[in-house]
Parts: C-alpha cells; sequence; structure tokens
C-alpha cells in the first residue's frame, strides 16, 4: 500500500463512528424536519378546504 494511502486511512479509520454518527444525526434531523412539514402541509390543507367550504357556501346562500 502507498505509504501516503496508509496515513490516510490511518487518520480517517479512528474517527470512522463520529463520521458515520454525523450522517446519522443528519439524516435522522431531515426525516423528522420532513414529518413535522408533512403534518404542518396536512392541517393547512384542511383548514384552506374548510374556508373553501364556507366560502362556497355563502356564494350559494347569496344567490338565493
Amino acid at each position: 500500500m502507498n505509504s501516503v494511502l496508509q496515513e490516510i486511512y490511518s487518520t480517517i479509520l479512528p474517527s470512522m463512528p463520529f463520521i458515520i454518527g454525523a450522517y446519522v444525526l443528519v439524516w435522522v434531523a431531515l426525516f423528522v424536519y420532513v414529518i413535522f412539514a408533512m403534518r404542518r402541509f396536512k392541517t393547512v390543507e384542511s383548514q384552506l378546504a374548510l374556508v373553501e367550504r364556507t366560502m362556497n357556501d355563502r356564494v350559494m346562500n347569496d344567490r338565493q
């Protein structure tokens, strides 16, 4: 093995658990963010549907 590669690997391999941990932490944070964003989107979507139904009812009542 090349001495340069051996030096690089000897530097990187001991810190590998920290690197893997950082990637796992980023993916978990992203996953949690997406879940919260989807829940908020569903809430806003249901509120918007309620507003739309209310507006349609008012328009129908005004026409009568």
